[in-house]
């Protein structure tokens, strides 16, 4: 048993003193210093702020239209975790189809037992699935690979897979 005190660099703290005080900033912002706002925007945000509420809130949509920022779509979560839906995943693809026309799903006809590593890869990039998913998704063969995509992209991934040795086919 060795004791600290007998470590070469040990220097023994002194009992009476208190932590040191560390100044932290109001808030973090990664970017750095910025300049500060130009006297055309401080008159601005002096006038919005003078308005009221009312008209406050037509001032984002307003903007948004003048600076013609396009509108956020939603990210569509069809495909991801469809084992685990079991049923539920079925019924939604066909009340799906009914309603869009647009819509296209991809299917994995069959495959080449000697490209199925190219398959996986090659389903792996369209999909948002890890090695394990992909391959167990492709040893079920006849299955969906990618659903509600544009016709377009159904003719890509069916020439894609084609290209690596399987049988895709796009249904409505």
């Amino acid at each position: 048993f060795q004791s600290r005190s007998f470590q070469p660099d040990f220097v023994p703290r002194d009992p009476n003193a208190k932590p040191k005080r560390y100044k932290y900033p109001a808030f973090y912002d990664p970017y750095g210093p910025r300049p500060p706002p130009s006297d055309k925007i401080i008159q601005l945000a002096g006038k919005i702020a003078a308005l009221p509420t009312a008209e406050r809130n037509q001032i984002g949509p307003a903007l948004n239209e003048r600076t013609r920022h396009p509108r956020m779509q939603q990210i569509s979560v069809e495909g991801i975790g469809m084992s685990s839906q079991g049923g539920t995943a079925g019924a939604t693809k066909t009340e799906e189809k009914k309603a869009e026309k647009t819509a296209f799903d991809v299917k994995l006809e069959k495959f080449d037992t000697a490209a199925k590593i190219k398959i996986i890869k090659e389903v792996r990039t369209f999909t948002s699935l890890g090695l394990k998913e992909a391959k167990e998704l492709v040893e079920k063969a006849p299955v969906v690979l990618k659903q509600g995509i544009t016709k377009e992209e159904a003719n890509g991934i069916i020439e894609k897979l084609k290209a690596v040795g399987g049988t895709a086919v796009m249904e409505r």
